[in-house]
This record gives C-alpha cells, structure tokens and sequence, in this order.
C-alpha cells in the first residue's frame, strides 16, 4: 500500500525548522522514481469523480507532486508561490503560519471565474497556509474542488479549517 510505502521512507527532522517541531521530510521519496510514479498515480486515482479543472501547488514542495498529477488529470497546473517570486502581476494573501507569518502569491490571469480548482501540497499541518492558497483561488472567482496532500498531520486538525472552501480533502499517508 503506498501510505506504508510513504511512512517507511519519511524521515523525520527534530526540532526544524524551530524546537518542538519534528519536520516530516519528503525528499528520500525524491529518490525512488518508481514510488513517485505509485504517488502520481495513487493522487489521480483519489480524485475519481472529483471536477478538476485546474491544480495549484503551493510552493514548494506543492509543486513536486501537484505538477505530475496535473499532467495525469491532463489539466493545467499554476504554482501558488511565496511572494515577490513571480514574475507577473500578482495578488497576494498574507498568513500566520505555526512559527511566523508569511505571503502567498499567484499570478492575477492564473484562473478563469468558474474553474474548479485543486490545491495540493506535501503535507497538511494546521492549514494556514493552504487556507492562505484557498483565499487566493476565491479571489479570482474560481472554487476549491478539493485538497490532495501527501501526509496530513491529522492531530493537528488542520482539515477543520479548509472545510469551509471544500469538503474533499485526500491525503495519502495520515500521521
């Protein structure tokens, strides 16, 4: 099963990006083409039934996955960055995350009014910045069809807080 497949290559960074925090890092699966491609497939295959018309991943580690699984769900990916990284005009939304506060950005023309879109992210903590990237979506008209995440950190019950933009939310792996 690729949740097992993910937990057992995970490896967890104590105390980063500041004590207390242990950091789930997901570049050991970076090495592994063939449980990339599992991941890929496992994302789409979680979204039978869902309308996606668009994926935005949240940088950066957003952008890994959120890419291959636009291109299996043939839909165009738009990448929602930290500000002052693109290179257009730009609306923001600024966050609080657990350690800090920051911006996120996305191009003004990056979604048509109406679209569905799909925000996906390596992990789901305490959602801040993914409802950061939701307030982005809205702004330009589109809806959020749903959430894809590779791990979510259910004990920090950060999906309570997206329900308000979409109760579709899949993760591959829960801790």
């Amino acid at each position: 099963m690729v949740s097992d497949k993910i937990k057992q290559i995970i490896r967890d960074v104590p105390d980063f990006p500041k004590p207390g925090i242990i950091f789930k890092d997901i570049t050991p699966i970076l090495k592994n083409p063939a449980l990339c491609n599992e991941i890929a497939d496992a994302l789409a295959a979680q979204l039978a039934g869902v309308k996606v018309d668009v994926v935005a991943g949240i940088e950066s580690r957003g952008f890994l996955f959120g890419l291959a699984l636009a291109q299996k769900l043939n839909v165009p990916f738009v990448p929602i960055r930290k500000a002052g990284k693109l290179p257009y005009k730009t609306i923001q939304q600024s966050y609080d995350l657990e350690y800090g506060s920051a911006t996120l950005e996305v191009h003004e023309d990056a979604f048509e009014t109406g679209q569905k879109v799909l925000i996906h992210d390596d992990l789901l903590a305490t959602g801040g910045t993914v409802v950061a990237a939701s307030a982005l979506v809205q702004k330009l008209g589109a809806e959020v069809a749903g959430y894809s995440f590779l791990i979510n950190l259910d004990f920090l019950n950060g999906k309570d807080r997206l329900k308000v933009f979409s109760d579709k939310l899949f993760a591959l792996a829960d801790y």
